[in-house]
């Protein structure tokens, strides 16, 4: 469980201004009326009624802003993260802070567009306010629901406190307390195996062993020194060699693997992206398949006890405090990759995609490197698993020259990916794996693994 640090500070007193209803306004405008016709028609009978409806609504007004409540308000997310589709139940606190009793109160609380809330409701009674740790008659507890749809970290509250007096006829609303941030992260579907091993492009099978202990040690043979215990002798490879041999520990490093993620979708049109930023159109839910992919591997990756790279085309995102984070290249052009292990690994991933941008921010136009420079740096060929959206001519040439320092190199593509950009990196020896909709995420990760070549017809 996860709170959010409710410093429940009050608004200055101006705030609470109070307004009149319909019904207010009703009043006064009769009211004001029958002012002006007993002095047009000297029907001062009118009078007295007049000044009653004007009256009435003033001191409405009064009553209302006498009434306003002091009071803090704390909230907490459980839990304090959730998947997208999910459920986070929002639990709040209200003390009494006043000196007087609270009662009549009405309570909403607000939250950004794509999160709805619950309509206002009546607010119990609280007492006055009684020094100590609070949870007696001056505290209430207040709880609801959240099913939030989409990923993103979004603004919860402040707490809308309104009171109305008795005959509706004026009101006044307070927000008390500040927003939190609840984190919405992509949902994460479970994938066969545990990512062991995946296959490169000619069917050769790559191992990757999983180590759930990173001081994991591998026996291998070498030649007999005086002193080595004949327990220890590797009879396998004396054979072999004709010269006594034994065995020795040598310790194995964690597994590594690239995850090269589309966050530029630089082959869509202006109005697609767009459509992106204001959340409709078709590319918008491929954007969201494509990261609930991202979330999926990664996780999946992590699990299974790899050292996990991942490469953005746009500007990092994920890890902004990482060196080289800030040059905003994009990391097919040098920026460097956002790394990740477990434990604890996951959790930061899954929250960086929930703060990622789609579109990013523009790449710096610069030659300072070649594309992919980071990669072709690293001495091992390691596994690459990428998730395309709509990459243009320049990045798709860009992950076509990657493919020798990548093996395997497999691609989960989008519906949204131009078909010529698909065939070009089959040409290149990318496996390219169509990806439609989540429930095909653990079969497209199983054709990953068998190593079979998946043609986008």
């Amino acid at each position: 469980m996860s709170a959010g640090s409710a410093n429940g500070g009050l608004l200055p007193r101006r705030d609470w201004w109070p307004r009149l209803s319909r019904r207010g306004w009703a009043f006064l405008i009769v009211g004001v009326s029958l002012v002006a016709g007993a002095l047009l028609f000297s029907r001062r009978e009118f009078l007295f009624i007049a000044f009653v409806l004007i009256a009435v609504p003033i001191v409405a007004l009064c009553y209302v802003a006498l009434r306003g409540a002091r009071v803090h308000v704390t909230r907490v997310f459980a839990p304090g993260i959730v998947a997208a589709g999910g459920e986070a139940v929002v639990s709040l606190t209200v003390r009494n802070i006043g000196r007087r009793a609270s009662f009549g109160a009405r309570w909403r609380d607000q939250a950004d567009d794509g999160i709805h809330v619950p309509a206002g409701a009546l607010l119990p009674a609280l007492g006055r306010y009684q020094p100590g740790q609070g949870g007696g008659e001056d505290t209430a507890r207040l709880e609801y629901t959240l099913r939030p749809r989409r990923r993103g970290v979004y603004d919860i509250g402040p707490l809308v406190l309104g009171m109305v007096d008795p005959f509706g006829l004026a009101y006044a609303e307070r927000p008390v307390g500040e927003p939190h941030d609840l984190i919405v992260t992509p949902r994460v579907s479970a994938l066969p195996d545990r990512g062991r091993s995946l296959s490169s492009g000619t069917g050769a099978v790559h191992e990757l062993l999983r180590h759930t202990n990173p001081n994991s040690d591998e026996l291998i043979a070498r030649e007999y020194r005086p002193g080595d215990p004949l327990r220890r002798v590797h009879w396998a490879a004396t054979a072999k060699r004709d010269e006594l041999m034994v065995r020795q520990e040598e310790q194995r490093s964690n597994p590594e693997a690239r995850l090269i993620v589309d966050t530029t979708l630089s082959g869509a049109s202006a109005a697609e992206r767009t459509g992106v930023r204001q959340r409709y159109g078709r590319l918008d839910a491929a954007v969201e398949l494509g990261m609930e992919a991202v979330a999926s591997i990664g996780v999946h990756l992590l699990a299974a006890g790899f050292r996990l790279d991942v490469v953005e085309t746009g500007p990092s995102q994920l890890a902004p405090g990482q060196p080289g984070s800030e040059s905003g290249r994009g990391g097919l052009r040098g920026d460097a990759p956002s790394s990740f292990r477990a434990p604890g690994g996951d959790r930061g991933l899954l929250e960086g995609l929930a703060n990622l941008q789609v579109p990013s921010p523009g790449l710096r136009a610069t030659e300072e490197q070649s594309a992919g420079s980071v990669l072709r740096n690293s001495s091992a060929h390691l596994p690459a698993l990428a998730v395309l959206i709509d990459i243009d001519d320049r990045e798709t040439e860009e992950l076509a020259a990657l493919r020798p320092y990548c093996e395997p190199a497999v691609a989960f593509v989008l519906n949204t990916m131009r078909r010529a950009a698909i065939e070009r990196l089959v040409d290149a020896g990318w496996h390219c794996i169509e990806l439609r909709s989540p429930e095909q995420l653990p079969d497209a990760w199983a054709e990953a693994q068998r190593g079979r070549v998946q043609d986008v017809a």
